[in-house]
């Protein structure tokens, strides 16, 4: 690898064309400013700069152990060394960048390999918890046909279920009398019921870790749901839920509402629980590729983030913190920055 000097990398400070600094090793990060976890505009306040200092700063974000293996994927050289920089060049770190090679192959379709793994849940779980990213889509199928079925974008979930929705609502106002009150307190119950099913979908099904059974297929099921996730966090095409997925959620919920409430009750409380998870998928894909509003969102993006790349088992809350305070699994940095849970 060619060896540049801090003012060779400083010419490459731009949108088009960002290089950084770390650890005396260089980085051409372009493709990846705009996907950047904590925004664009961040990435840009330090293009052609060493970023060592700032990725430990408390004030600003301490980085975890996986911005090393993200950062392996753009490495270009070494940093000259200087009268202000005297540290010798030396080799790049690549060890854990092997390692996850023989986890999968981001290259080439996933089920196939997954479906063909022989690794264990040990294994699986300490890679699939180390965040990826590529700057290109990574089919899941090997059948292009299939492979439609596993992704989904944002903006289908508002386009599918927000007609739903409205005929939810019109189905419980020309039902029995017309009290809008009633339909009103059934669709805010609704909602309310989505943030806790959000809540015991993420943490009790979604990240199954412990009862998880060590069998390649149960792991493959893992990786389905939501490993895929936490292993491709900026992927744009993942990070809401398919339609189908969807439906074999919400019918339970359908039924359950219409067997224990009179029809505009059940009618109101459908139409409320939709509503809920249209927003959650919203907001989740917001947190993870927007520039957000600085109140509320600004700090649930920082609490997702972390629970990303930081702490897994804690901070299962989207929308909110409510429920995650309820049973105590907020995440919260302590004095040295670290992750613990209240």
């Amino acid at each position: 690898m060619p060896n540049f000097s801090a003012e060779q990398v400083a010419e490459h400070a731009c949108e088009s064309s960002c290089w950084i600094i770390y650890k005396n090793k260089i980085y051409d990060v372009t493709t990846f400013v705009g996907d950047h976890p904590g925004g664009q505009d961040i990435v840009m306040q330090f293009a052609g700069t060493d970023v060592t200092n700032v990725m430990s700063d408390p004030t600003l974000h301490v980085h975890s152990d996986a911005t090393q293996d993200i950062l392996n994927e753009y490495y270009i050289g070494e940093l000259l060394p200087s009268k202000e920089n005297p540290v010798p060049v030396t080799k790049p770190l690549v060890t854990k960048a092997k390692e996850k090679e023989t986890f999968l192959d981001l290259r080439k379709p996933l089920f196939p390999q997954l479906w063909n793994a022989t690794y264990s849940k040990k294994f699986y779980l300490e890679q699939v918890h180390r965040p990826r990213y590529v700057p290109y889509y990574v089919p899941y199928f090997s059948d292009p046909a299939m492979d439609v079925l596993s992704r989904t974008s944002w903006y289908m979930v508002p386009l599918i279920w927000i007609p739903f929705v409205v005929y939810q609502l019109w189905c419980s106002l020309k039902t029995g009398h017309s009290d809008v009150m009633v339909t009103g307190v059934t669709f805010a119950t609704g909602v309310l019921f989505w943030t806790l099913l959000e809540y015991c979908l993420h943490r009790f099904l979604f990240h199954l870790d412990d009862l998880l059974p060590d069998h390649p297929k149960a792991l493959l099921v893992h990786f389905t749901l939501h490993g895929i996730h936490h292993h491709m966090p900026m992927d744009r095409l993942r990070l809401v839920m398919p339609p189908a997925l969807t439906v074999l959620i919400g019918t339970p919920v359908i039924r359950l509402a219409h067997l224990v409430c009179i029809p505009k009750i059940a009618h109101g409380f459908v139409a409320g629980a939709f509503m809920g998870y249209i927003l959650y998928d919203l907001i989740h894909y917001y947190l993870h590729h927007a520039q957000v509003f600085k109140i509320h969102f600004k700090e649930m993006k920082r609490y997702h983030i972390a629970h990303h790349y930081k702490e897994y088992d804690s901070g299962f809350g989207i929308t909110s913190k409510l429920w995650d305070y309820v049973f105590g699994t907020v995440l919260v940095m302590d004095e040295n920055n670290s992750v613990k849970t209240l």
